[in-house]
């Protein structure tokens, strides 16, 4: 066992989530692990499992809005990593992210041992370089968790590798009343993947009709949006909106409470998944569902799966009219959630059986 590990996400919360399981297997072969998240990701990253410390730094080469990259900024960084004094860094990314800024940054700071996945040639910089086929969509979970195993670091007996928080999550029954209800996430952090908020709207309206008791979430940014998505919902009284009123932990526990989570591929779905909920996912195909789809619980995917807009991992939608999720219904939704229980309803307790189901 190694004294202490660096491990690396800098990401949004989806993603540090979806890293979990391999920063499990981190925690499992060392004493202490520190993680470097960035400050969208922080939250996600201080309710993981096996994470002792969180170092928050913004990586301009990802941070959706980034800081200048200047040699102040680089070396803030460096002299937080070099006090730490990691014995090994291991530096998950996503497809189509490098790890070698990353790990130049950290060779700077004198970590003796960096692992990461590299298509490209990286001299010096890794130690430990994971070469993965990434013509193949693996779930991002296991990508990450087949890069710790590379390092050396393995899932403890019992891990069945599926997303988790740290518990005991705070009691939030006095915000949503009682367990049962169906959570309603319309945000996204990328419009490529966002549901107009009328038709999320539509959506509520028929999931009341259709006698689902519904809760709309939402971040503090995102108020003006559940306001309106929440609207049939507070108008018939069998709803709420919680959008702005919740911290990261309370929102797991709201999704923790809730039969299902119906939203677009963003962080708050993969949360779903790490508290054990089944997800309907509206998804945009501008990653692919097979990598970035909720993981470990029942799900439906809705969405044209094969959009034009496939696979160019673009923030803004580049087809007009954006038709991967405007052919989406508001009586889909509810066959979704409806079939969804049924999954859900015959999937076993096991990882291997896990339910997962696309639909156009």
């Amino acid at each position: 066992m190694i004294g202490t590990a660096l491990v690396v996400r800098p990401d949004n919360a989806g993603d540090v989530l979806l890293a979990g399981p391999a920063v499990r297997a981190v925690a499992a072969g060392a004493r202490e692990v520190v993680m470097l998240a960035g400050p969208y990701g922080r939250a996600a990253a201080e309710l993981l499992p096996g994470v002792d410390r969180v170092l928050e730094w913004r990586a301009p080469w990802i941070d959706p809005d980034p800081v200048p990259m200047t040699s102040e900024h680089a070396a803030r960084l460096v002299e937080r990593v070099r006090a730490i004094g990691p014995d090994v860094a291991v530096i998950f990314t996503s497809f189509h992210q490098s790890a070698l800024p990353t790990a130049l940054l950290l060779r700077l700071a004198g970590v003796p041992r960096i692992a990461a996945i590299s298509e490209d040639f990286p001299g010096s910089l890794l130690d430990v370089r994971h070469v993965v086929d990434e013509s193949v969509d693996v779930p991002e979970p296991e990508r990450m968790l087949g890069l710790a195993r590379a390092a050396g670091f393995d899932l403890p007996p019992g891990d069945d590798g599926r997303l988790a928080v740290r518990g005991p999550l705070p009691d939030v029954e006095h915000l949503t009343g009682p367990p049962g209800y169906l959570v309603v996430h319309p945000g996204t952090t990328a419009p490529a993947r966002a549901w107009p908020a009328e038709r999320w709207a539509e959506a509520v309206e028929a999931l009341l009709a259709a006698g689902e008791r519904v809760v709309v979430t939402g971040s503090p940014g995102e108020r003006a949006l559940t306001a309106i998505v929440s609207g049939p919902a507070l108008g018939s009284g069998f709803g709420l909106d919680l959008g702005g009123a919740t911290t990261f932990a309370e929102l797991a526990a709201v999704l923790a409470g809730a039969s299902a989570v119906v939203a677009a591929n963003t962080g708050p779905a993969h949360l779903a998944a790490a508290v054990g909920t089944p997800v309907v996912s509206l998804f945009a195909p501008v990653v692919p569902a097979a990598r970035w789809a909720p993981y470990g619980v029942p799900a439906v995917v809705l969405g044209d799966q094969g959009s034009p807009c496939r696979g160019s991992r673009a923030r803004i939608c580049p087809i007009p009219g954006h038709p991967c999720l405007s052919s989406i219904s508001g009586e889909q939704v509810v066959d979704a959630v409806r079939r969804l229980a049924a999954l859900t309803r015959t999937a076993e307790a096991t990882w291997g059986d896990a339910v997962k189901e696309g639909v156009s």
